[in-house]
C-alpha cells in the first residue's frame, strides 16, 4: 500500500484526486502552486476523512476507544508520523480525544472548534465592515426568536418555573450590582429545554458565547459595571420575555426576543463606524 491511498473500507483512491477531484489536470493554469506541499495538504485530508470513516464503519460511538496508533497505521497503510499529524487535527476538530498514557478516544459532543471558530470570525469583522459579526447576531436571533412559539407549545408548569427562576436569580445580582453571565446562559437555555433537542441547546450555547466575546470586544464588560450595559434594565428585559411567555403570547415573547439584540447591533454599528 501507498501512504495516502488507501480508505478505511479499502477502497483504493489516488491522494492527489481525493480532494474535490483536483489531481494535476484539475490545477493546470490555476498560478503556481507547490506541487509536493498540495500533495501533502490533499494526502493528509484523505487520512483524515478515512480515519472518520473507519469510525463510522466499525461503529464506535462517543467515548469508545480508537485502534491503537500501530493499528490504525497498518489498517489505512501510513507512517506512524503521518498519521500523527491527522490525529492532531481530527483532535483539534473535536472528532477525538488523545488522553496521553491512556489512548484514543471518539470524542462526546464538542463544540468548542465551531465556537472559536465563529468568535474569530466575528471579532475580525469588527475591525472592518462588521458584516460577520452582524451575521452572527442574526442567525442567534433567527433561533430563538423563530422557536420561541414551539417551545411554549411544549412548555410545563415546570419549565416555566426554571425560567422564572433564572429571571430572579438575575434580578438578584443586579440589584447587588454583581454580573450574571451565568444566569443569563441559563435562561435562554431553559426557554428552549422544553424542546427536547440537545443539538439545538448546543448550539443556541455556541451563539450566545460568540454573542458575549462580540459584547466583550466591543467595549462591554460582564454583564453590567461601569461602561457595559446596564444590569437592571438587562434583568428586566429578560423578565419581559418571561411575562410573555407564561401569559402564553407568542406574538410578544419573539418581538421580546427581537428586541434582546437591538443593543448590540447598534454598537456593533458605531464600532464600524468609528474604523475599529
Amino acid at each position: 500500500m501507498t501512504e495516502g491511498n488507501v480508505t478505511a473500507g479499502g477502497a483504493s483512491r489516488a491522494g492527489g484526486t481525493a480532494a474535490g477531484g483536483m489531481g494535476t489536470a484539475g490545477v493546470t493554469g490555476a498560478g503556481p502552486m507547490p506541487p509536493a506541499r498540495f500533495s501533502a495538504q490533499a494526502r493528509l485530508r484523505v487520512l483524515q476523512a478515512d480515519i472518520m470513516e473507519l469510525i463510522l464503519e466499525r461503529e464506535l460511538d462517543a467515548g469508545d476507544p480508537l485502534p491503537t496508533e500501530h493499528e490504525l497505521a497498518a489498517a489505512l497503510g501510513v507512517g506512524r508520523n503521518t498519521l500523527r499529524e491527522s490525529l492532531k487535527v481530527l483532535q483539534a476538530l473535536g472528532v477525538i480525544e488523545i488522553r496521553h498514557g491512556f489512548g484514543m478516544f471518539v470524542a462526546p459532543s464538542n463544540f468548542d472548534a465551531l465556537t472559536d471558530g465563529l468568535t474569530f470570525r466575528g471579532r475580525l469583522s469588527l475591525r472592518h465592515h462588521g458584516q460577520e459579526a452582524l451575521q452572527l447576531v442574526d442567525v442567534r436571533q433567527s433561533l430563538e426568536a423563530g422557536l420561541i412559539a414551539a417551545a411554549m407549545d411544549l412548555m410545563t408548569p415546570e419549565h416555566l418555573t426554571a425560567v422564572e427562576e433564572s429571571v430572579l436569580r438575575m434580578e438578584e445580582l443586579a440589584d447587588a450590582g454583581a454580573n450574571f453571565v451565568e444566569a443569563d446562559a441559563e435562561f435562554h437555555r431553559r426557554l428552549f429545554e422544553p424542546l427536547n433537542n440537545a443539538l439545538l441547546v448546543s448550539l443556541l450555547g455556541v451563539f450566545w458565547q460568540v454573542y458575549r466575546r462580540l459584547h466583550l470586544e466591543l467595549g462591554g464588560v460582564e454583564l453590567g459595571g461601569a461602561g457595559g450595559v446596564d444590569l437592571l434594565e438587562t434583568a428586566a428585559l429578560h423578565r419581559g420575555i418571561y411575562d410573555a411567555v407564561s401569559t402564553g403570547d407568542k406574538v410578544l415573547a419573539a418581538q421580546r426576543l427581537n428586541g434582546h439584540f437591538d443593543g448590540i447591533r447598534l454598537r456593533i454599528g458605531q464600532a464600524v463606524a468609528a474604523g475599529r
